[in-house]
């Protein structure tokens, strides 16, 4: 029986035994309708509290919309490759670039006074969100923007400096008036007519997590009724200098959780979800629920995580708890996996401590778009969304070699027709600030 023509009362009932299965208390009173043509789901009035994702927008390293993007992983097509835009003189590092210009990009953005490759990443990003959520009335709705960076502006300071340092009479002012990372989202929502809340979040690598997190809060919380959340990053000359000198970029394409991986590639992107309220969700159509999120941080060292991955274990321990959820509830884990030592033996360890011994489908995505750092947990969000929409599981692309100590290894193929209701997102950051989201099938 299609999802079309299935009773309402056998989905109610599909709720409830959910709810006994470790499903959260929301269930009892969420009824689907009919999944609609597009894929989305049509609620009735009885709905408890609980936030929801009513649009997706994504730009990245392998596809500039979410069809180019679910393209790229079918045909297994990563995203990384030699410079092509960034101005640098370590070119021999691949990075995962979006594949436009800044003149292109902001045709896309149709903005023309030359702002930063951050702001018009962001900008193409969310307002593909909100056109896919399609809510009429966001007029009279109380909207907020909640962006994540870590770079803010520094692509145009980058290049004023660079004159500037020759002569200090130099240079162009008007290039660093965006610098810091909260001109990025005050410039975007501005463009996006977002006036009641706006808030930016710069918390290394899991800051669109957190994104995420803080807006689903507003909404619970009854302070708002809709959030365009996640993040954006463009490649910087400042960050590939810092993760050279880390010491922590693989010169060849990225190999996460593989027992040989030599570290990570960076990348660019952005990526937002439209997050609603439950009176919103009664009147549009809907992909599915943010169902558990938490923050946690092991305090252990400015970069590196702990090696008993603390924090990661208790930020997806906390998720769980939040949505109500046993850890075999959930059916594919999007991995922080950024491929570096330290970071997948550190959640790796953590995986085991909370999934032993049944471990679900699990695979970084970063695979494909190398690491977008304040843009990731927007990005790998959508993703997560697309894979309960889909009921699909991204292949973890040149994996090999299984790391010592572990029975588990990631999924290597492109699943499809698979029954996802609960996906996990990590997003693991600097400082020890981990985060991990659950996205959950209606």
């Amino acid at each position: 029986m299609g999802w079309k023509n299935r009773p309402t009362q056998e989905l109610t009932k599909r709720g409830i035994d959910e709810k006994r299965n470790g499903g959260e208390e929301e269930w009892k009173k969420i009824r689907v309708v009919v999944r609609t043509e597009t894929g989305k789901y049509k609620m009735s009035k009885q709905i408890n509290s609980g936030v929801f994702v009513a649009g997706l927008g994504v730009i990245s390293a392998i596809g500039n919309d979410i069809g180019e993007t679910l393209a790229a992983f079918r045909s297994g097509r990563p995203g990384m490759g030699p410079v092509s835009h960034l101005d640098t003189v370590h070119r021999q590092i691949p990075v995962a670039e979006v594949k436009l210009s800044n003149e292109e990009l902001a045709l896309r953005a149709d903005d023309s006074r030359g702002v930063s490759r951050t702001a018009l990443l962001s900008m193409i990003a969310a307002r593909a969100a909100l056109e896919d959520a399609a809510i009429k009335n966001q007029s009279s709705l109380r909207t907020g923007f909640v962006s994540a960076n870590t770079v803010g502006g520094m692509d145009k300071s980058e290049r004023f400096l660079q004159d500037f340092f020759v002569d200090s009479g130099r240079g162009r002012l008007r290039e660093v008036v965006r610098h810091e990372c909260g001109s990025i989202t005050e410039w975007v929502a501005d463009r996006l007519a977002i006036r009641d809340h706006i808030t930016t979040i710069s918390t290394a690598c899991s800051s669109s997590a957190n994104a995420l997190f803080y807006g689903a809060r507003l909404i619970r919380h009854g302070l708002l009724d809709l959030v365009v959340a996640g993040g954006t990053d463009a490649l910087t000359k400042f960050t590939l200098n810092g993760f050279n000198t880390l010491m922590i970029l693989d010169p060849q394409f990225c190999r996460p959780f593989d027992e040989d991986r030599a570290g990570l590639n960076l990348g660019e992107g952005a990526g937002y979800v439209v997050l609603v309220s439950e009176r919103v969700a009664e009147s549009v159509e809907v992909y599915c629920r943010l169902s558990g999120f938490c923050n946690a941080n092991d305090a252990y060292h400015q970069t590196a995580s702990s090696p008993e991955g603390t924090g990661s274990f208790l930020a997806m321990k906390g998720a769980l708890e939040r949505g109500g959820l046993q850890p075999s509830a959930i059916d594919y884990i999007n991995l922080h996996g950024t491929g570096t030592q330290n970071n997948d033996i550190a959640e790796a360890t953590a995986i085991k401590r909370v999934f032993d011994p049944r471990y679900p489908p699990m695979s970084s995505t970063k695979s494909f778009t190398g690491h977008t750092l304040g843009a990731s947990g927007g990005i790998e969000a959508v993703f997560s969304v697309l894979s309960i929409r889909h009921g699909i599981v991204y292949p973890n692309l040149r994996f090999s070699k299984p790391m010592n100590g572990f029975s588990f290894v990631p999924e290597t193929r492109f699943l499809e027709n698979q029954e996802i209701r609960h996906v996990l997102s990590n997003s693991f950051g600097f400082g020890g600030n981990c985060s991990s989201l659950i996205f959950s099938k209606l």
